[in-house]
């Protein structure tokens, strides 16, 4: 069985518990004090990856995302933030982008289940992805400039036994009647993980929008770049909608799949409570240098595989709206990731929120 999770690692839990525990600004507490942002546009969700939707069981096999979003803020140091978080922002000033019309913060808690192929055998499985566990706390800082926004990430987390990705992996499987994976002992070492992101989105709405329920389309481009033992890489892409749509930058993923951190111009889509939705398809391309699932352990000797350096990845899916709540649907399709590798991946995610 894993051991206890590392002091490191409980104290990141800790610290991502308080943040959220008051990381939000309420519409309610903005009207107490005009030096605050509107409270507009916090939110709490849900998001689960597995490649069960996908009719795979390897590579990228299960993920959780828990996110927290303020409302907007007069800014980072907005006096209706929690002490706590304002100290945090006080310390991450060199992180904040600047400027901008809007501005808000999320929080963020991840776990990532990686796997072989192979479920049966117990052994090094040389020429597939190593087994890996990881656990992530991330705040990010979101700077909107009509239809631009600028987005910096913060995330710090564990690889390895105290990520616990064996111990839900066997619980997940057991829930869905899934084959158990028998080779965990190969999985990579505790050590700590670190990442820094900073990314761009540029919306490109179509004439005439409005939140009158008539259906239109936009496109919404993003490119950015990450530094760390979690992930180097740089990335661009773009995504294409059509229907009801919101006032925000569409989908700019953790792993992948990840929800809308930007902050709002105007209420929800529907503000009559009533159903509405859209469609979107979407493609990315990465020029990976570095990734701690398939290059193994930075501080120690472990498994590793020969990456690809360009990963390319095509999703498609759709959103529902319901009065505060959203309820997402997405499936991806990735290149091979590294040299050997049998299948291209395939996998699934599913999203619920609620506007606070």
């Amino acid at each position: 069985m894993p051991s206890a999770f590392p002091p490191r690692a409980r104290a990141l839990l800790a610290a991502l518990a308080a943040l959220c525990a008051g990381g939000a600004i309420s519409p309610a507490a903005a009207a107490q004090d005009e030096r605050c942002g509107d409270g507009r546009g916090g939110s709490a969700g849900l998001r689960v990856d597995n490649d069960l939707l996908g009719g795979q069981d390897e590579g990228y096999t299960n993920g959780a995302v828990l996110t927290l979003v303020s409302g907007n803020l007069a800014g980072f140091d907005d006096p209706c933030l929690p002490g706590v978080a304002r100290g945090l922002n006080r310390a991450l000033g060199w992180l904040q982008p600047g400027g901008g019309d809007q501005r808000n913060m999320s929080f963020t808690l991840a776990q990532a289940i990686f796997t072989p192929r192979d479920n049966e055998r117990r052994d090094l499985i040389t020429d597939d992805r190593p087994y890996a566990g990881l656990l992530v706390a991330g705040v990010g800082y979101h700077v909107r400039t009509g239809d631009w926004l600028e987005s910096s990430v913060l995330r710090l987390g564990w690889v390895g036994p105290s990520a616990r990705g064996q111990d839900v992996q066997r619980a997940v499987h057991k829930v869905t009647g899934s084959k158990r994976f028998r080779g965990w002992s190969n999985q990579l070492h505790d050590e700590p993980l670190f990442q820094l992101q900073r990314e761009w989105a540029r919306r490109w709405p179509a004439a005439g929008e409005g939140a009158d329920g008539r259906r239109r389309w936009d496109a919404v481009t993003h490119w950015g770049a990450s530094l760390g033992t979690l992930a180097t890489q740089a990335v661009v892409g773009g995504q294409w909608r059509y229907g009801t749509l919101p006032d925000d930058f569409g989908s700019l993923p953790l792993w992948a799949g990840g929800d809308n951190t930007a902050p709002v111009r105007s209420p929800a889509v529907r503000q009559d409570g009533g159903w509405s939705g859209h469609l979107f398809a979407g493609a990315d391309l990465r020029w990976v240098l570095r990734n701690i699932t398939l290059d193994g352990n930075t501080f120690r000797d472990s498994h590793s595989v020969d990456k690809r350096a360009l990963v390319g990845e095509l999703s498609y899916g759709f959103v529902i709206h319901k009065g505060a709540w959203k309820f997402a649907l997405a499936r991806y399709h990735r290149t091979h990731e590294f040299v050997g590798q049998q299948r291209r991946p395939v996998f699934g995610s599913f999203t619920i929120s609620r506007a606070l």
